[in-house]
């Protein structure tokens, strides 16, 4: 029972901070991580002990999988050379300059912890930039290389990890074993998860010819992979190290994504929209809210924290530091050694190297490697109070001033995507013109030349509506008068529809099925005009 009344906490938590941080127009992540710590300090809230194993198979996965089905492919290939400076060099780099300072200013903790605290702490959480950027635009490119970052970073800094535990547990350590092992892990499970991806692409296909499924059973199947890919990685081992779950998780996701349009049909996928929506956001919640709750877990004597709490605050300083000094060097050294780079992708703005070496948040992943750790584990406290101190200083500092620095520094997406967005569906509207238009030679009726006719002037008119966008949004602030107006006027018909089967409804001319199906449809026509 107290189990079920703390998840309904939770889950009300998630809403109630959700809303305030809607209110206050600051990221969600740093509601919940400030909101947790603020509920943990009430002395009749209980504990909150989390498992590692909790968190590593029930909230990563899914997070995993969504950000590889949202990682545009082509994008990623585009910026390899970045992504690997940052989700690689970056992580070692930050491993190695925070292990050196923890053991200088905490000499008892040993050097494999040390390192063990560097890895835990040096990769960012893509999911709290992301949460600022959706509310902020936001050059393509830094976007897409903060996603890739996210997606591999946590990879490397696992493997450390693991290496460090295993250093600090039996003694030994080798560079050249780990740097094997790393390229081993990364690969087997890269290839796992290609393999994976293409049995369900196949499995998917047979089912969907053999029509056992529906948009229900798609979505479940979608649910429950990310956790099969994640548990079957996971569970092979080849010593005490084993393919990379997470890279594994991330690659089906990819592979799924760009099979998506074979696979699915345009209801599995408005109904995937969804619930994939609402449960990333559950999930997203939880875990920060989470962060914030460990405070008095993580706290259990003042005097200790009052002793460790400027190990932390230099390890914060620090991991920030090191970001800022690395994103320079490596968008900038390439292209001095090699001009072919210049003459590929230009030469970026100093600002915009900023912004990304300011978006280093870290979060979920961190804080499940920390409580991960074996309780005898040696400094275990002390690593777990640092890490708690990296994340809510760098959610909470930086994430409150990315807003304000994005508009100093006078950024901007470059990219005009909404008029792009236009653009493409303008092209998709004449591509089905064109079909129609060949189709013509064939009609034989009146009847059904008549319906080529309809058809082809709905496309003729939806073809001007947008072009409208285009041709006045700019003279009158995006709002054309002739486009709102079109637009006030198709919203007053829906909402007559509406009405009217509303209406019949709730004096029983109509079962609620029926209904149901009326304003599903009314609701993609309103989508449609927003």
């Amino acid at each position: 029972m107290q189990e079920s009344s703390l998840l309904l906490g939770l889950l009300a938590a998630i809403v109630a901070f959700a809303i305030l941080a809607k209110r206050l127009a600051i990221p969600y992540p740093i509601a919940f991580v400030v909101g947790g710590a603020a509920i943990a300090l009430f002395p009749t809230v209980p504990e909150v002990r989390l498992s590692p194993d909790w968190i590593f198979l029930i909230i990563l996965p899914p997070l995993l999988y969504s950000g590889g089905w949202l990682t545009d492919w082509t994008t990623f290939r585009q910026n390899l050379r970045p992504i690997g400076l940052l989700a690689i060099g970056l992580v070692i780099a930050t491993t190695v300059a925070v292990a050196v300072v923890a053991h200088a200013m905490s000499p008892a903790l040993g050097w494999a912890a040390a390192f063990a605290l560097g890895a835990i702490v040096s990769p960012p959480d893509a999911v709290a930039a992301g949460a600022v950027f959706e509310r902020f635009p936001m050059p393509r490119r830094i976007l897409a290389i903060l996603d890739g970052e996210g997606l591999v970073n946590d990879a490397t800094a696992l493997v450390i990890y693991r290496f460090a535990i295993i250093a600090a547990l039996s003694g030994t350590f080798s560079i050249a074993t780990a740097g094997l092992a790393f390229v081993l892990v990364a690969a087997s499970g890269i290839a796992i998860g290609l393999f994976y991806g293409f049995i369900y692409v196949v499995a998917v296909k047979a089912l969907r010819r053999a029509q056992l499924l529906d948009d229900m059973l798609d979505n479940a199947l979608s649910l429950l992979t990310p956790y099969a890919v994640y548990l079957a990685t996971d569970s092979i081992h080849v010593g005490e190290l084993g393919p990379s779950a997470v890279l594994a998780t991330v690659t089906v996701g990819i592979f799924v994504s760009r099979q998506s349009h074979k696979i699915f049909d345009p209801d599995s996928r408005l109904v995937a929209y969804s619930v994939w929506s609402v449960l990333i956001f559950l999930l997203n919640g939880l875990a920060f809210l989470l962060i914030g709750l460990q405070l008095r877990t993580v706290v259990h004597d003042p005097a200790f924290a009052g002793r460790t709490i400027w190990l932390g605050v230099a390890v914060s300083v620090l991991v920030i530091l090191v970001r800022l000094a690395w994103v320079y060097p490596a968008t900038y050294l390439p292209r001095l050694l090699f001009r072919g780079i210049v003459e590929r992708e230009g030469t970026p703005d100093w600002r915009y190297v900023f912004v990304l070496g300011w978006s280093g948040m870290r979060g979920i992943v961190s804080l499940a490697a920390a409580l991960a750790l074996p309780f005898a584990f040696p400094g275990r406290n002390e690593i777990l109070f640092v890490t708690f101190c990296v994340i809510f200083t760098t959610l909470v500092l930086q994430g409150l001033s990315l807003i304000p620095l994005l508009k100093w520094l006078h950024i901007d997406d470059g990219d005009n995507l909404s008029r792009r967005e236009i653009e493409v569906r303008i092209a998709a509207l004449r591509a089905g013109i064109a079909r129609l238009r060949e189709l013509e030679s064939g009609f034989e009726s009146v009847e059904v030349w008549e319906v080529q006719g309809r058809l082809v002037g709905e496309y003729e008119y939806r073809i001007a509506h947008l072009q409208g966008h285009l041709d006045d949004g700019a003279e009158n602030g995006g709002h054309p008068v002739a486009v709102a107006l079109d637009h006030r006027m198709q919203t007053e018909a829906l909402e007559a529809e509406r009405a009217e089967v509303l209406r019949m409804r709730g004096t029983g001319e109509i079962p609620d099925d029926i209904y149901r199906r009326i304003e599903y449809d009314l609701d993609l026509a309103n989508a449609r005009l927003t």
